[in-house]
């Protein structure tokens, strides 16, 4: 007798019309980011999905076609691990000129075994996960906020987790270089990658960009996170991937997919998910359930360290948004094509 997954009950995110509309999707080549891609196409969005590895980005279109098949769907290349990538990827946009809609900052990295760094020599989560989404934020502020003809701004909606309750800004050690834990790292990235949605949406207000920013996490949602990121470098399967696989299959503490991204799909399409508001699951723990708003974390609430966060993780990217703390010119950002990383801080690679 097969085994037959535990059914959930969960109320559904309604989601209005997008026609006309254009999304860019980071990590939309499985998991959470092709089930909201997918879920954006059906309600009439344009999309750019913006994937590392171009064969699993071709399968996800044909999936988004294939479900939705008047879809209008197209990938970019992107490495969020590296800022030359990043700002590739942003010339493109730029280049083609037409406004972005919604952003959602989803891609990421977890809990990789041994510290490994991007191209630029940032550990790998801290640099995929916060200061590469950042750098693409910034590099597409001209298609994201309000300009000539264009009376509303972009929505832009990163994906955090539950594990930056946990998070600890160390400023003496933000690359992990003196001690690297997986999940502290880990904790730390996604800590960030709240604070810069929230210090974002502070910003847009004070300088009237007309972007709104806000957050979301997918609970405990069962992706290829649990296999790819503790499994880098090895072989073997990671155990964690197996543990999830089994909670999954008997619905404790583990939801699926199309379950987990509803906070994000909340978030992203909303009208009510204001700027500055924060969504996730609503059951036990925040575990599973339905989306819902939450409160913020503590640590995320300090807006005086998310704004030193913002100006050290402006000097580490090289992308330096307009109207900040010193009255910057009013241009998109500054900083060369490759992403203009500060000479001290050298570029390791594995």
């Amino acid at each position: 007798m097969s085994k037959r997954r535990a059914v959930r009950k969960y109320t559904d995110v309604v989601v209005p019309g997008l026609s006309g509309r254009r999304a860019v999707v980071t990590g939309a080549s499985d998991g959470i980011g092709l089930g909201l891609a997918e879920r954006l196409a059906r309600a009439g969005a344009e999309l750019v999905l913006p994937v590392r590895n171009p064969v699993k980005g071709e399968l996800a279109v044909q999936r988004i076609r294939t479900a939705v098949p008047d879809a209008v769907v197209t990938t970019r290349p992107l490495d969020l691990a590296s800022l030359h990538s990043v700002a590739g990827l942003a010339d493109g946009l730029l280049q083609e000129g037409r406004p972005v809609d919604l952003l959602v900052a989803n891609a990421g990295v977890m809990t990789p075994p041994t510290r490994n760094t991007t191209t630029d020599g940032y550990e790998l989560q801290l640099g995929t996960n916060h200061l590469g989404h950042m750098a693409l934020v910034g590099r597409l502020l001209p298609l994201l906020r309000v300009s000539d003809g264009r009376s509303v701004g972009a929505r832009v909606t990163t994906v955090s987790s539950a594990a930056a309750r946990f998070g600890r800004l160390d400023w003496e050690d933000l690359n992990s270089e003196r001690s690297y834990s997986p999940v502290r790292a880990y904790n730390f990235s996604k800590l960030a990658q709240l604070m810069f949605a929230l210090e974002l949406d502070r910003r847009s207000t004070a300088h009237g960009w007309g972007i709104v920013s806000n957050a979301a996490h997918p609970g405990t949602t069962y992706s290829g996170l649990y296999a790819a990121g503790p499994g880098l470098g090895s072989a073997k399967p990671p155990r964690t991937d197996a543990v999830m696989r089994r909670l999954l299959a008997v619905g404790v503490f583990v939801q699926p997919v199309e379950q987990g991204l509803l906070p994000v799909l909340q978030a992203a399409t909303d009208p009510a998910a204001g700027g500055g508001t924060f969504f996730g699951p609503d059951g036990v723990g925040h575990f599973t359930g339905s989306s819902a708003p939450q409160r913020l974390y503590r640590a995320a609430t300090d807006e005086a360290a998310a704004s030193r966060l913002w100006d050290v993780s402006e000097g580490m990217t090289g992308v330096r948004f307009p109207g900040g703390s010193s009255g910057g010119s009013s241009g998109g950002f500054s900083g060369g094509a490759s992403g203009g990383v500060p000479d001290a801080v050298p570029a390791e690679r594995e």
